[in-house]
């Protein structure tokens, strides 16, 4: 990014976030995120922390324009890689059906995915296309390969946070 655009960024990110600092709640704002929605919340969330990487329940600068580079400029193994990091609740490289499941159901509600399946069954055929080692788990390079190959389970597994909205209106070319 060229200097004038950080410049217009750090301007748009003090107008939101006078603090330094962007909350979740004002996150959620950003996006559009109704407190009546659980499962958004959750979504929302989940979305929130993958970008706080240093874990002080806040955003900071530089983790927003991270963020937005990814989001919006990133490679798409780069997006992928960090969709992994966010289905991974629990941090350790893999994926089982339970955090498969979790974040496909969340998805399912909020984007209304026009498909006959359920989640279960969204999981079970996701398992079933990229657990090549069938050891009940995906890793990152199965992720990776897997989605890169069928388009159907890249449409299931990348996530999609709709910021470039949001970044179009607020940030001056």
């Amino acid at each position: 990014m060229e200097l004038a655009q950080i410049q217009d960024l750090y301007t748009v990110f003090m107008q939101q976030c006078p603090s330094g600092a962007l909350h979740l709640h004002e996150f959620k704002r950003i996006f559009g995120v109704q407190s009546t929605s659980e499962e958004e919340s959750v979504y929302i969330e989940t979305i929130f922390r993958s970008f706080d990487t240093n874990r002080d329940n806040a955003i900071d600068f530089m983790e927003y324009v991270a963020a937005l580079h990814l989001v919006l400029r990133g490679k798409l193994e780069d997006r992928l890689k960090w969709s992994f990091k966010v289905y991974d609740r629990d941090g350790n490289g893999k994926l089982d059906r339970h955090e498969l499941k979790h974040i496909i159901r969340i998805i399912h509600k909020i984007k209304k995915v026009d498909t006959e399946m359920t989640p279960s069954q969204i999981c079970d055929r996701i398992f079933e296309l990229i657990d090549l080692n069938h050891d009940g788990q995906i890793s990152l390079t199965e992720f990776l390969e897997g989605a890169q190959k069928d388009e159907w389970v890249m449409n299931m597994l990348k996530l999609d946070v709709n910021a470039s909205g949001w970044v179009l209106k607020n940030v001056k070319k």
